[in-house]
Order: structure tokens, then C-alpha cells, then sequence
């Protein structure tokens, strides 16, 4: 992993750039294929075990976001999502501060973003399916690729800023003067 910020503008960018939204679209592909899949598989609320007691495919819909938050209030969540999207485009360059894990971070939420709200608009709900357990005893919240996206890229983002230093506060100051630098 490179120590120094890749240069805006610059080939190593585009690279990087394209790379990311490549693995943003992979995620968004893959979300859209899973749900596809688990709309044609399996009924509403049909489960497949997977590793019995602890793992299941399970067909579900989520009205609202995460934990059913806002359920009921789809176009709130869909106006959010817009926000959130035209944000990342806007101050993509500050978000990303030339870090290279930070330009996937941000395509893997936006992919995440755009797989739930694809599904909002075109499904009318959220199709989530994986589905964690320990029998009866604890359930997680059923949940999709979409979110699995976010989640990581989320995660990737706020490991980058504790490690990563900020190159506007670790730039050299230049102040011209030599008698600065040399401490007189």
C-alpha cells in the first residue's frame, strides 16, 4: 500500500478510478442476481437452510432500512439515498483525499445504495434473504448484498481515516525563508 495520495488527474487515478467502479458495479451486480434468484426460488418468507441452526436463505421484504427503521416511508428513504449519492459525487475528491481504499469504500456504498433503492423503486420493498440465527435462541436481522456493500465499504472508510494521515495537515510548510527552516 502506497504511503503518499495518488495525484488527481493523474493516470495512477484513472486506474484507480476505474478499478473501484468496477467493483462497485460488481457488488450492484451481484445484489440484483441474488434477489433475482431468491424471488424466483423461493416464496415470500420461505427459508432453504443452509448450516441448520445457524444460516438460512430466507425470503423477506424490508419496507424501511436497516432494522425496519422508516418502514412505511419508502420515497423518505429514496430522497435520502439521492442525497447521499449527489454528495458523494460532489465532494468525492475530498471524501476520497487521494487515498486509493477510500475510491473503492465510496463505490461500494453507492452501490449498496443503488441496489436497495432499485428495489424500492421496482419491488416496492427492500429483498433481503441472508439470514443469520442460533435456533431459536438469537436471530440477526435478515439482511442482503446491498447491505453487505455498504457495510464494508463503511468499514474500509473509517479504517482508512484512522490509519491514513491527512495530506493537508502532513504537507511541508513552505514559507520561503531559510532562516525558518534552519530554526533561527
Amino acid at each position: 500500500m502506497s504511503s503518499l495520495p495518488i495525484e488527481p488527474r493523474s493516470e495512477r487515478e484513472h486506474r484507480v478510478f476505474l478499478a473501484a467502479a468496477l467493483t462497485g458495479a460488481a457488488s450492484l451486480l451481484a445484489d440484483q442476481v441474488t434477489k433475482i434468484w431468491v424471488e424466483s426460488a423461493l416464496q415470500l418468507h420461505e427459508s432453504i437452510p443452509v448450516i441448520d441452526g445457524w444460516f438460512s436463505i430466507t425470503s423477506v421484504r424490508n419496507y424501511g432500512a436497516a432494522w425496519s427503521i422508516l418502514s412505511g416511508h419508502g420515497w423518505f428513504l429514496l430522497l435520502i439515498a439521492a442525497v447521499v449519492t449527489a454528495l458523494c459525487i460532489v465532494f468525492f475528491r475530498y471524501l476520497t483525499s487521494g487515498w486509493k481504499e477510500r475510491y473503492f469504500a465510496v463505490f461500494l456504498v453507492l452501490a449498496g445504495v443503488a441496489g436497495n433503492s432499485i428495489d424500492r423503486v421496482w419491488r416496492g420493498a427492500v429483498v433481503d434473504f441472508l439470514d443469520f440465527h442460533y435456533r431459536s435462541v438469537w436471530h440477526y436481522p435478515v439482511f442482503n448484498v446491498a447491505d453487505i456493500s455498504i457495510c464494508v465499504g463503511m468499514g474500509l472508510y473509517i479504517l482508512s481515516d484512522l490509519c491514513r494521515p491527512d495530506p493537508k495537515k502532513t504537507a511541508p510548510a513552505e514559507t520561503g525563508n531559510d532562516a525558518d527552516r534552519d530554526g533561527e
